[in-house]
C-alpha cells in the first residue's frame, strides 16, 4: 500500500520539475541577424579634439530603413565597436562624451582611442539587421595642409553664386549641434583666396560680405570672392567647450541670358579627319557647356552604340578631359582612339554627343583616307635632285667663267652690228716704261693678234700736230671699252691718264654703249687712288694682273677680261677664222709653251709724250 502511493506522488513531483522547462522551451527564439557588412561609403575621418558624430548607414536608404517607421515598429537601434587591432564586439557604453540620438552616435569630443570598426544593429522580435562602418581619427598637425590652418578633413561643400549677384552661406551640420549644445553655438568665418593662398578671417575690409548671426551674406558677389570658405562652430555642452570645422567651395558664375544647351565646338561641320589604315588613330570632339545646375556629359557613339557595347571594344576607348573653364562657362573634350584603323571603318557613323539639362546636341565626324605617298620613290628622287643641284652648283662655282664664255659664244651679239664704233678697246696707262711694254708687248698684242678686236693705242695711232685734247676725247668716243690699266702712277693730276680716265666715265654716265673696265696692273692703296677712281671703282669691275700666273691664255685673269670686252664674231674669210669667243677657247688648250711665245712678240715702242697741259 505504501508503495502504492508513492508511485502517483513520484509521478506528480516529476510533472511539477518538467513543466517549467516545456514552457520555457515554447517561447520564440531571437531571429538571425542580418549582415551588411562594411560600408566603405559611410566611413568617417575625425579629427582628434574635435567633436564629431556617426550616422547609421541602415538609414541611408530611407525606402528601406526609415528611423521613425522602425520605431513605431519596435525596433531599437544597438551600438557596438571593434576597437583597433581587436576581433570582439563590445556594445558601447553611453557616458557625456558618448551619447545616441535618434540615428546618431555622437563623440564629444574626438580621442585617439576612438579609431575602430563601429556597428550599429537594428532589431524587434521579430527582425534583426546590422551594418558596419570605419572610424579613423587624425592627428590635428596631420591634417592641418590649408592657409587658415584649421583641421577640416572630408570633401567641401559645393555653393554656386552668381557674380554681382548676393548669397546667404550656411555652416554645414550647424542644426544638429545646436541640438547638442545648452546654449546658442557661435561660427567664426575664413575665407581662403585661390590667387594669393591667404587666409582672411571675418570682417573681410569691405561692406560686400557680412556675417548675420552664424550666417555669412554675400551682398555682391565678385570673382575674388571665389575660393574655400571656412566655418568653425564653436558650443559648449555641459560644461565643456567644443568645436568643429567645415569647408565650402564657393564658385563664381556668370549670369547667362542666352541659350543653356550645349554646343559641338570641334568637329566642325567642314571638318574632315585625315586617317590611316593600321595606325592608331585619334578624333578630337570639344563641347562648349553653359553653365546649369544640372549634370552635364559628353561621349563617343559608333554605328549609334556606345563603345563598350561594341563588339570589337577592345579597340575603343576615349580620354575625356577639361579644356577651358570661364566662370561657370566650360569646355570639355574627348577624345575618341581607335586602335588599328581598319578600311571597314571608314564606312562607319562616329558620332560625338554633348548633353545637360537644358538639351542634347550631336554630330558626325567625317573620315578620309589619307594617301600613302611612295616614300622611297619620293625619298630616291629628292636625294638625286638634291646630288645634282650640289653638282651644278659645285659646277658653276668652278666653272663660271668657261660656262658664261661659252654662252657668249652661242647666243651673245656682236657690237658691231648694233653701233658704230670704230675701235673695240681703248687702252689708258700711266706713261712709263714698264706699263708701256705691258700694254704693247701683253694686252695689245693678245687683243689684237690672238683675240682679233681692234685696238686704240693714243700714242701710238694718233696723228702729228693734233689737238691732244680733242683727239683724246675723240678716241673714247669712238670705242667700245676704255681698259684702264691701274699702277701706282696712274691718273696723277693733270696727266693725259686722268682726261681719258674722265672721259671714259662721262661716256658710261650718258647711257652709250661705252663700258671702262679697270685692269689692276700693280697693287695700289686705295687712299693714293684719286676721287674719279675711287668713285668709279664701286659700279666698275676689277681684274687683277697676277705676273707670270696671268701669262698662259688659260688663266683667270685673260677670262676675266674676255667676259667684260665685246662679242667679236668674224666671218670665215676674217683673220684667225671663225669667232672671237671660238678662238679664245681653242686657245684654252692649247700648251701653255705655245701660248706663252705669242704674248713676247710684236713688241711696239713708240715715244712717251707728256701731257702738261691741265684738263
Amino acid at each position: 500500500m505504501a508503495s502504492f502511493i508513492s508511485t502517483p506522488l513520484l509521478l506528480f513531483i516529476g510533472m511539477l520539475w518538467v513543466m517549467p522547462a516545456i514552457s520555457q522551451s515554447s517561447e520564440p527564439a531571437e531571429p538571425p541577424c542580418l549582415d551588411w557588412g562594411e560600408s566603405s561609403q559611410a566611413a568617417v575621418s575625425l579629427v582628434q579634439g574635435d567633436s564629431g558624430w556617426l550616422s547609421c548607414p541602415l538609414f541611408s536608404h530611407p525606402t528601406v530603413y526609415n528611423y521613425s517607421s522602425t520605431q513605431s515598429t519596435g525596433h531599437n537601434l544597438f551600438w557596438y565597436r571593434i576597437p583597433e587591432g581587436h576581433d570582439l564586439e563590445d556594445p558601447i557604453t553611453y557616458s557625456t562624451r558618448l551619447s545616441k540620438d535618434r540615428d546618431r552616435l555622437w563623440l564629444q569630443p574626438v580621442t585617439a582611442n576612438d579609431t575602430g570598426l563601429y556597428i550599429c544593429m537594428l532589431r524587434n522580435k521579430s527582425s534583426c539587421s546590422k551594418i558596419a562602418m570605419r572610424l579613423t581619427v587624425i592627428q590635428r598637425d596631420e591634417v592641418v595642409h590649408n592657409a587658415c590652418q584649421l583641421p577640416v578633413v572630408g570633401p567641401a561643400s559645393q555653393v554656386v553664386i552668381f557674380i554681382n549677384m548676393g548669397k546667404t552661406l550656411q555652416c554645414p551640420s550647424l542644426q544638429d549641434a545646436t541640438k547638442m549644445a545648452d546654449s546658442e553655438p557661435t561660427v567664426s568665418w575664413y575665407h581662403e583666396t585661390p590667387d594669393t593662398s591667404r587666409c582672411e578671417k571675418f570682417p573681410f575690409w569691405n561692406t560686400h560680405r557680412q556675417q548675420k548671426g552664424a550666417d555669412l551674406r554675400f551682398n555682391l558677389m565678385l570673382k575674388t570672392y571665389r575660393g574655400l570658405y571656412y566655418c568653425t562652430v564653436h558650443y559648449k555642452r555641459r560644461g565643456k567647450s567644443l568645436n568643429y570645422s567645415r569647408s565650402i567651395n564657393v564658385t563664381a558664375v556668370y549670369i547667362f541670358n542666352g541659350s543653356q544647351v550645349p554646343t559641338i565646338l570641334q568637329p566642325s561641320k567642314e571638318q574632315i579627319f585625315t586617317v590611316k589604315q593600321d595606325t592608331k588613330v585619334q578624333l578630337a570632339c570639344r563641347g562648349l557647356f553653359p553653365y546649369h545646375e544640372s549634370p552635364w556629359d559628353i561621349w563617343w557613339t559608333v554605328d549609334g552604340k556606345k563603345l563598350d557595347e561594341l563588339p570589337d571594344h577592345q579597340r575603343f576607348s576615349k580620354i575625356n578631359s577639361q579644356v577651358n573653364y570661364d566662370y561657370g562657362e566650360q569646355t570639355e573634350e574627348s577624345i575618341l582612339v581607335i586602335k588599328n584603323f581598319q578600311a571597314e571603318d571608314l564606312n562607319r557613323e562616329f558620332n560625338c554627343s554633348v548633353k545637360n539639362g537644358k538639351g542634347f546636341s550631336t554630330r558626325r565626324a567625317q573620315l578620309e583616307e589619307e594617301v600613302s605617298l611612295p616614300s622611297v620613290e619620293l625619298g630616291c628622287g629628292l636625294g638625286i635632285t638634291l646630288v645634282l643641284m650640289l653638282l651644278l652648283f659645285v659646277v658653276y662655282h668652278v666653272f663660271w667663267l668657261e660656262l658664261l664664255l661659252l654662252y657668249r659664244s652661242w647666243f651673245g651679239t656682236d657690237e658691231r652690228h648694233t653701233d658704230d664704233k670704230e675701235y673695240d678697246v681703248y687702252i689708258s696707262y700711266a706713261r712709263n716704261s714698264e706699263e708701256e711694254q705691258f700694254v704693247m708687248s701683253t694686252l695689245r698684242s693678245v687683243l689684237e693678234n690672238e683675240l682679233g678686236y681692234s685696238v686704240c693705242i693714243f700714242d701710238r695711232d694718233s696723228l702729228p700736230g693734233g689737238t691732244i685734247t680733242d683727239e683724246t676725247l675723240s678716241f673714247v668716243a669712238r670705242s667700245r671699252r676704255v681698259l684702264v690699266v691701274i699702277s701706282p702712277g696712274y691718273a696723277s693730276q693733270g696727266s693725259q691718264a686722268l682726261l681719258e680716265l674722265k672721259a671714259g666715265i662721262d661716256g658710261m654716265a650718258r647711257g652709250g654703249h661705252l663700258r671702262v673696265i679697270l685692269v689692276q696692273y700693280k697693287q695700289v692703296q686705295r687712299q693714293v687712288w684719286v676721287r674719279e677712281l675711287r668713285r668709279a671703282r664701286v659700279a666698275l669691275a676689277l681684274v687683277r694682273w697676277q705676273g707670270d700666273k696671268s701669262k698662259e691664255l688659260t688663266s683667270r685673269f685673260w677670262k676675266r677680261l674676255r667676259v667684260e670686252l665685246p662679242v667679236r664674231r668674224l666671218s670665215s674669210g676674217e683673220e684667225g677664222g671663225g669667232s672671237t669667243e671660238g678662238a679664245l677657247m681653242r686657245l684654252i688648250s692649247q700648251n701653255s709653251t705655245n701660248s706663252q711665245s705669242g704674248l713676247i712678240t710684236d713688241k711696239v715702242k713708240e715715244p712717251q709724250r707728256v701731257f702738261n697741259s691741265a684738263v
